[in-house]
């Protein structure tokens, strides 16, 4: 062999299209093999039944949920072939060997030589492929398109509905991970009483409960991701949304407080949330607190196997109408936990909506979380939010919730010590 003879230089055009990086070894997974088998199973026979031969899963949480694998989008396309035989997650080469380390399955990557990569990787995993479940919710037109266009001759089927309602409920697994992070959210909750006080901004509140939770997580998972756990305290007129994000508004004596605490272990998010007043609550306050309370504990008595989503709704509209104050609610009172997060996921076909006819079964995990807002600068403006989490089990529920909550329990005083 002429050892002076130099190799052809490699150019976009002879770069390879895709590669496999088995980088290191295989990380720890979320939950055993045997928990990740059992949801790939009950996707293939949903799968059989539906006369599908394979799925395309685009979304963070079927992707998350059938493959343990919670992919960085970052303007990227990502997937999950799943046929009969294989689960293949599809990643972009920016990812390195994490997808693989990650994802229970097979994995193949898509260079950035050419611009349709991705499809030609899905083109590969489908090859034979007659009827393909895609998620109709979660493709654009755009991506819709190209699909079509890589895969002439296939029909699209929608596997969206059939795939969230395999994730609704629960195994003993998933019940044992969300109870974990349950008291998680609980510390988190404990550290935010902590650094709360008057004319503490609140992302400093913020700022200790999340960095409280995530060492916890590193604690209990030595082997997990550490990313997207948060928290939100909001105050005053802040609190009217549930979804507000923290702002630097430093903690006013008298100020209505909304605690929540997100921890995320393995692309699964539990919720502590709490109504708190800081130094002490008016006699408006207090009566608006109260009922709101009042809504809470009568829905965690409503949340057993047999029930209707809709049901529940309708029996806490009960309340507040009483009360007169329906108008004031904001949004359904609860739902489904699992792989979810606020910025992907959510099991639409389980919530406490006047709209969800879904029947509540044992296995299912559910948020009992009434909530009203009283406009700014009438007495006791606010936003009022308590939030439990809740198995359903073949007697009733187990709420998997400690934090406290009421009056007695939440208005801080200043000297950072809790009214009791």
């Amino acid at each position: 062999m002429n050892m002076n003879v130099s190799p052809q230089p490699m150019t976009t055009e002879t770069m390879p299209r895709l590669v496999n990086w088995p980088n290191g070894d295989r990380a720890r997974g979320t939950f055993s093999d045997a928990e990740m088998d059992r949801r790939q199973a009950g996707l293939r026979t949903t799968m059989a039944a539906l006369d599908i031969d394979a799925c395309l899963l685009t979304s963070y949480h079927n992707i998350c949920y059938y493959a343990d694998f919670l992919y960085c989008q970052f303007g990227r396309r990502y997937g999950l072939l799943v046929t009969q035989d294989n689960a293949t997650s599809i990643s972009a080469g920016i990812d390195g060997g994490q997808p693989w380390r990650r994802t229970h399955g097979d994995n193949v990557i898509y260079t950035d030589w050419r611009k349709d990569n991705y499809f030609f990787a899905v083109q590969g995993l489908a090859k034979g492929v007659k009827r393909l479940g895609i998620e109709f919710d979660h493709v654009n037109m755009d991506f819709m398109r190209l699909l079509q266009d890589a895969l002439p001759g296939v029909e699209l089927v929608d596997i969206a509905a059939p795939a969230m309602k395999l994730r609704m409920v629960k195994s003993a697994e998933e019940i044992e991970h969300i109870a974990k992070m349950a008291a998680v959210a609980d510390i988190g909750g404990a550290a935010c009483v902590e650094a709360i006080g008057v004319g503490v901004p609140e992302h400093e509140v913020a700022l200790h409960s999340t960095q409280t939770m995530v060492r916890e997580i590193a604690r209990v998972w030595p082997d997990a991701e550490l990313m997207d756990t948060w928290t939100w305290l909001q105050s005053g007129i802040n609190t009217d949304g549930a979804h507000n994000p923290v702002t630097s508004r430093r903690i006013e004596a008298g100020d209505i407080l909304s605690l929540n605490c997100f921890p995320m272990v393995g692309g699964y998010y539990v919720a502590l949330e709490r109504t708190l007043f800081a130094d002490f609550a008016s006699d408006a306050h207090l009566h608006y607190w109260n009922v709101n309370c009042e809504a809470h504990d009568a829905g965690k008595e409503l949340l057993r196997p047999g029930v209707r989503c809709c049901d529940v709704a309708q029996a806490l509209n009960e309340i507040y109408s009483e009360y007169g104050i329906l108008q004031y609610r904001t949004f359904g009172y609860g739902h489904s936990f699992g792989a979810l997060c606020h910025y992907y996921g959510r099991e639409a076909g389980l919530e406490l909506r006047e709209d969800v006819e879904t029947v509540l079964e044992p296995g299912m995990v559910v948020s009992m979380e009434p909530m009203i807002m009283i406009p700014h600068g009438e007495p006791g403006a606010g936003g009022y939010r308590e939030h439990d989490i809740l198995v359903i089990t073949e007697e009733g529920n187990l709420n998997v919730t400690g934090f406290p909550y009421g009056p007695e329990a939440n208005i801080i005083k200043s000297d950072n010590s809790v009214s009791r």
